[in-house]
Order: structure tokens, then sequence, then C-alpha cells
């Protein structure tokens, strides 16, 4: 066994640090884990930004995938931004001939934070057809929303429809719909969890206050839901763990870091392992 269970990121970089493989690492490590990565984009930016995005070629994210699991085998993978269809079927290969044995928790990063839509009409296909096959999937609520082919929420009521919509028709996942951008919360941000139709569990936890809006919380989220797998643990205490990491590493941002979005503090979110 080891004393530091491996897990696999597979996702873009942020040369800020605040999201992608680099948020998704110091998560990986603070929840005593051995972080490695797979890069699927290369991005220009920062807090405030993205001027500038280099997608590489499929064939080198294959490359790098072989390269992780020919020496050391993940206990559990997250997955981030994919970028285009072509990477999206690479991983999606990967992951049905020599995945399948761990937990995959899916970040279907789908939608900037200026509301554009990040991928082709071709690769939202690919990814919907990878994330029937995913362990969890965090989407938020606009990303469910375009999962589902479906109207935004904008109520209590139609986010717990789309989640049933969503858990029914993709049955394999449990489903993490996280709230954070339900403008009908004022104080509390709620996660609803979704398996096979149902309503499994309901999180509310107390919307912080912010000067500015927080990046990297859905990247770390994901991070720390897949380290806590890897450690063992079942899928609902993986995730009310990892919502409770966010929470307390976002309350204790450094909102001196950079003129944009806050970025987290996982490192005060840290405790130690089980």
């Amino acid at each position: 066994m080891n004393l530091l269970p491996p897990v696999l990121t597979i996702a873009g970089s942020d040369s800020s640090g605040g999201a992608g493989i680099q948020a998704d690492l110091k998560a990986f490590t603070v929840l005593g884990t051995y972080g490695m990565s797979v890069i699927t984009a290369l991005t220009a930016q920062n807090t405030t930004g993205v001027p500038a995005v280099h997608i590489p070629p499929a064939t080198f994210v294959e490359a790098q995938l072989q390269a992780v699991w020919t020496d050391i085998s993940p206990h559990a993978v997250k997955t981030g931004m994919l970028a285009e269809a072509a990477i999206i079927s690479v991983v999606h290969r990967f992951r049905q001939t020599q995945g399948q044995a761990i937990p995959w928790v899916v970040d279907p990063v789908l939608i900037a934070t200026s509301g554009a839509r990040l991928l082709s009409p071709e690769a939202e296909d690919a990814l919907r057809a990878f994330v029937a096959e995913a362990t969890i999937v965090t989407p938020n609520l606009p990303e469910a929303a375009t999962l589902a082919q479906a109207p935004l929420p904008d109520s209590e009521k139609s986010a717990h429809t789309l989640g049933i919509r969503l858990s029914h028709h993709y049955p394999t996942p449990i489903w993490v719909l996280k709230g954070g951008h339900a403008a009908w919360e004022k104080h509390t941000v709620t996660t609803w969890v979704f398996h096979r139709g149902h309503l499994l569990q309901r999180f509310v936890q107390p919307r912080l206050t912010l000067p500015r809006p927080p990046h990297g919380t859905g990247c770390t989220l994901a991070a720390a839901i897949a380290a806590r797998l890897a450690h063992g643990d079942e899928p609902l205490p993986a995730i009310l763990t990892a919502l409770d990491f966010v929470h307390k590493a976002l309350a204790a941002a450094d909102l001196s870091l950079g003129q944009g979005a806050v970025v987290l503090n996982p490192y005060a979110a840290a405790w130690p392992i089980a």
C-alpha cells in the first residue's frame, strides 16, 4: 500500500497557479497524496484573464498518459479542461482500456466565467459520452444545463429537476451540482448530489463575502474528491470532505494575491490524514 496514494490530474495549466493542474497538485499535496499531471492545454493566464491558449496534439496527451501509467499507476484520476474533441476521445479511450479499475472524477469544463462556451459542438458531444462513464461528475449550474441541453436553473426547484434529469439520463456517475451560480441564494451555497434519478444529499454552506469572484474552486473541489477517493473514502464522505476543504481554503484566501479573481489558500484547509 502506498504511503502517498498517487492521484492524476488531466487538465490545463494555469500559469498564475490559481486553477488547473497547479490548483489540483496543491490540493493533492495538502490532502496527503502524490500528485501527477497530464497537461491538455497551456494557458497564458492570470487572475484577470486568459490572453493566450496553446493546445498540444492529442498524440502528446496520450504519450503523457502512457508515461504515467507504465510507472506510477494512479489510484484515482481527476479531469478538468480537455480542450478539444480529439483530446477528449484519447482520454476516454484510455479510461476504457487502462483506467477502468479506479475512480474518475470529471470536472466538465464547458463554460468560461464570461459565459462563453469553451468547447466546439463536436467536443461537447465527446464530453457527454465521456461523462456517461465517469465515477463522479462535478458541474456548476451552467455546465449542468449545457450537458443536459436544458435552460439554466432559476430556482431550487429547477436545479433539483435538472439534477434528476441529468442523473436519470446518465445513470452511472454520481452528479455533484454546484450552486455557486445560484442567483436565488444570497447567503448560502447549496450543493446537490444525485444518482440514478434520485437526490442523495443536499449540502448547504454559508456564502462567503468576497470582494471579487473566486477562481479555481471547481478545480480544487474535484481534485479534493479524487484525493479522498484515493485514500479509500466512499463517494459521499469524499464529497463532503472536499466541500469543507474548499470552503476553508476560500475563507482563508490571501486577498493581496492578484488584481482580479480571488485565489484559494489550500494550505489553510490542511488537517491530519487518517
